[in-house]
């Protein structure tokens, strides 16, 4: 308990994001939490500031909620039926008819995970020359499990660092792929993603079932495992993305958006690319003020890197046009993707700041949004200037390309 207590003073947060205080009564009992227990908390305290994220996704994106066709969730810190994904249409006020998917089973990278199901469902409803505008929702209460981590670290007398890094969030955005009414102008167009899982290192990062709530699984491999694995997988979601300007090629001539899984994580991206802290300022800060909350980490990381003070602390006084985004999760897996940002004319950074900047909840728990579209028409659509082309066939590789075009987030 000694060294755990030594590490958690030197992981480099100073705050963690929590739906309660340390005097919380379900964590000060003798014995640790049930699963039944850790659900209602996650119901009455979670779904609440995902319902909250939602909206301020929704509001940004300048859509009415009738315009939602999908939504797209993921959590790791509950897994009950139904999932949390229908307390959030409920609470939205949504009743007409919306796909909905909820991914299960993969940990920290479970945002860019979404961001990658959601943008593969927009594909194919711009193929079926259909609108999607699909509500990409991240859920994650973890301070409720510390207790349980507590009893394993006293009776195992094991170092689990988890009670040291996690902390909880709720983020969203909304991503559109530009077919039928516009919507706001898109903060970021999504490019491409990849993912790829580590072979046979299943044991070295997850998060398993417990009597008393879930197990935190990290080896001391997995910093090792991430860094040996990142420059390899940029260097295929480069290749995979035609018609970069020729500026960008190097890790450096990217901002980065990386999931803060913990300080090792970010150093050790820092040596294998060859970037520095400045690259990935918005992971670092969010890392530093509200901890590591899981797969809604990443949404928020992407949110606070369009803001101005983060601007001001760009590399060489220069913000990037184009964004990696990176996350590790269970498997181990690794989720990239490419975001080109949108904030309008040649020589316009960071908007004005908004209300959407640095929001907190009335928890005190922050729920940060993003969303995606994208400013260009699909050709054979209202609005483009291109009617006469011919219309994509399935598998034609310049509806792909033309297609990604238009996967926007707002």
């Amino acid at each position: 308990m000694d060294k755990v207590l030594s590490i958690n003073r030197f992981t480099g947060i100073d705050t963690r994001s929590s739906v309660g205080t340390s005097d919380h009564p379900l964590v000060n009992r003798p014995d640790a939490p049930s699963i039944a227990e850790l659900h209602n908390i996650f119901m009455s305290d979670g779904v609440p500031l995902a319902i909250e994220a939602s909206r301020k996704a929704i509001a940004e994106a300048r859509i009415d909620i009738s315009q939602i066709t999908h939504i797209v969730s993921t959590t790791c810190t509950n897994s009950a039926n139904p999932g949390f994904d229908h307390f959030v249409a409920k609470g939205l006020g949504i009743t007409h008819k919306v796909e909905k998917f909820l991914l299960h089973g993969v940990g920290c990278s479970g945002g860019l995970a979404v961001l990658r199901t959601a943008a593969n469902v927009a594909l194919g409803h711009t193929m079926r020359r259909k609108p999607a505008r699909i509500l990409c929702v991240a859920l994650e209460v973890s301070t409720t499990m510390v207790r349980s981590e507590l009893n394993s670290i006293n009776e195992l007398q094991e170092t689990r660092i988890g009670a040291c890094l996690f902390s909880d969030c709720a983020s969203a955005l909304v991503l559109s792929n530009g077919v039928g009414q516009p919507t706001a102008e898109p903060i970021y167009e999504l490019l491409g993603w990849d993912h790829k899982i580590i072979p046979d290192t299943e044991g070295d990062l997850g998060f398993d079932v417990d009597p008393v709530g879930w197990k935190v699984v990290l080896s001391p491999q997995v910093p090792k495992l991430a860094t040996q694995v990142l420059r390899p997988s940029f260097v295929e979601l480069l290749e995979s993305i035609p018609g970069l300007p020729a500026e960008y090629k190097e890790a450096a001539d990217f901002d980065w958006a990386m999931h803060p899984g913990g300080l090792t994580i970010l150093t050790g991206a820092e040596k294998a690319m060859g970037i520095s802290s400045e690259h990935m300022r918005a992971s670092y800060d969010r890392y530093m003020n509200h901890g590591n909350s899981s797969s809604a980490t990443i949404f928020s990381v992407m949110d606070r890197l369009r803001s101005k003070d983060m601007d001001a602390i760009a590399p060489g006084g220069r913000v990037r046009d184009y964004v990696v985004g990176c996350a590790f999760g269970p498997g181990v897996a690794i989720e990239t993707c490419m975001l080109k940002r949108s904030f309008g004319p040649p020589g316009v950074q960071t908007p004005p700041e908004t209300d959407s900047e640095a929001s907190r909840s009335e928890a005190g728990e922050e729920a940060d949004w993003a969303s995606v579209e994208s400013r260009e028409s699909i050709p054979g659509t209202p609005g483009s200037n291109a009617l006469n082309e011919r219309k994509p066939a399935l598998g034609d590789e310049i509806f792909i390309n033309e297609a990604m075009a238009s996967v926007e987030l707002d």
